[in-house]
């Protein structure tokens, strides 16, 4: 009897301290595990693939492609945080206190610096629909750079202040040996949903909605002017601009649909405890969402499937390949 109660604890050796396993069938525990590494190894893969391409080729350093960019370094490094999951299908935590705050600090962060580079690719496609004529002047590479900069900045510093209590004493909430729980109380957790998910989805919205009212203006200017014959060159332009938008609509609207799931806890009038194993459908649609991306792309974006050809074919290994033309 003995023996299988120790079988049910995360840490044996602490008969009196461990915590113990959440009971899952095999079968559900092996499949969780395998859906957990695919997604997890899919998901680095692509978003490597994105980061690649873009960093790589010359042509594609727009500043429209730098916000991807940021984007695919956000999704890869949720892939490593799936492979973290990993350790905790059973309801045990293997790696330590302070890899579950790094864990925490991380998911956090990221997900405000993604979101936050969704406001900038919101406001890249207002100017680029709405005012393109100085997309270029108000819209440069240097500006995009610093604007993401200060994204990742602001990210990683407003969350170590919110988890700071958490920073001081990793570990020190967990009731036994082999949990990874924090706590955020309800006044931090309204200011961060409010400034790092409200905030930033209602910008979204507002700006998506007045491209959505320009296209539809553009749209019907372009049967006049086709109509009228000339003028090819510049309806072409405009046309790549809105297929542009719309696409970056789509992944903007995926993001929110995983996302949204994953703040309603803080709604709660409750101080929020949450640990690492627990709503598991929650963090999975939410880590689901960084290896959808680059399959929009990659439907959406030929360049993208372009790159992916001369990745696999070892064609960037070429002296000049950097030069390629792809768009």
């Amino acid at each position: 009897m003995q023996s299988l109660n120790e079988a049910d604890l995360c840490f044996p050796q602490f008969l009196n301290a461990s915590c113990r396993k959440t009971p899952l069938p095999p079968a559900v525990s092996m499949i969780t595990y395998i859906m957990l590494t695919f997604i997890g190894l899919l998901t680095v893969i692509l978003n490597l693939l994105v980061i690649v391409s873009i960093s790589h080729f010359r042509k594609l350093h727009t500043p429209t492609n730098i916000l991807l960019l940021s984007l695919g370094i956000s999704d890869l490094l949720v892939g490593f945080l799936i492979f973290l999951q990993t350790s905790a299908i059973d309801g045990c935590w293997f790696l330590g206190d302070f890899m579950c705050i790094l864990y925490y600090v991380l998911q956090y962060v990221i997900t405000a610096s993604s979101i936050g580079t969704m406001v900038l690719i919101s406001v890249d496609r207002y100017v680029a629909i709405c005012d393109p004529m100085h997309y270029r002047t108000k819209v440069s590479e240097k500006r995009v750079k610093m604007c993401v900069c200060a994204c990742w900045g602001c990210a990683t510093l407003c969350h170590c202040v919110l988890l700071r209590h958490n920073l001081k004493q990793p570990g020190s909430l967990n009731s036994c040996i082999g949990e990874c729980v924090i706590l955020i109380n309800n006044i931090s957790a309204v200011i961060d949903m409010t400034v790092s998910f409200i905030g930033p989805v209602i910008v979204v919205v507002i700006l998506y909605l007045r491209v959505f009212v320009a296209v539809i203006i553009q749209v019907r200017a372009m049967r006049v002017r086709t109509a009228a014959g000339p003028q090819q060159s510049s309806v072409k332009v405009k046309k790549s601009e809105m297929k542009a938008a719309r696409t970056l609509g789509i992944v903007i609207v995926v993001f929110l649909l995983c996302v949204c799931p994953f703040f309603s806890g803080t709604v709660t009038g409750m101080d929020t405890l949450l640990s690492a194993s627990s709503d598991a459908f929650i963090i999975l649609l939410f880590y689901f969402n960084s290896c959808l991306n680059p399959l929009i792309y990659a439907f959406f974006y030929p360049w993208f499937r372009k790159s992916i050809k001369l990745i696999f074919t070892l064609q960037i290994l070429k002296p000049g390949s950097s030069d390629f033309k792809l768009m």
